[in-house]
């Protein structure tokens, strides 16, 4: 953790494929979260009853499943959401591939059907009526036919 540059790292060792260190940026949500927890422990960031919390995926994650009446939530799931969210919200892709630390871009396709707002400046480029020029040389002006004026 590396408060100062707002920085969390995901280890080599904890790494899923395990080949190099992430840096995970933090936000300000994150940055506030993880300053009220300071103190509470010397090494570790998340305690329970002064101890350090050691597994996300634990009996108590299980319980507070059952409580909450969710069924089938894995713990890597939330990454999912994440990378969703990111998506959604029109993160670029291969800015999300960095943040989520994925070596190829196919594993960050998987999102990429869940937006569709960065298509939206895309599609407007040929909105304006233009000009078209047929062999006889009458201008034409391209315009959207009567039966397609409602969609």
């Amino acid at each position: 953790m590396d408060l100062e540059q707002h920085r969390a790292w995901v280890h080599v060792d904890q790494a899923k494929g395990r080949q190099r260190a992430i840096a995970v940026p933090l936000n300000a949500q994150a940055m506030v979260v993880l300053r009220e927890q300071q103190g509470q422990h010397p090494t570790r960031v998340f305690v329970y009853e002064g101890e350090p919390v050691t597994r996300a995926n634990n009996h108590a994650w299980r319980k507070a499943l059952r409580r909450a009446g969710i069924e089938n939530l894995r713990w890597h799931d939330l990454r999912h959401t994440w990378a969703s969210w990111h998506v959604q919200a029109g993160t670029p892709l291969n800015v999300l591939q960095e943040l989520g630390g994925w070596a190829t871009l196919e594993m960050v396709l998987r999102y990429a059907h869940l937006g569709a707002n960065h298509l939206a400046e895309h599609a407007e480029r040929i909105a304006s009526p233009r000009v078209i020029r047929t062999n006889s040389g009458t201008a034409i002006k391209n315009t959207l036919p009567k039966s397609l004026a409602g969609y």
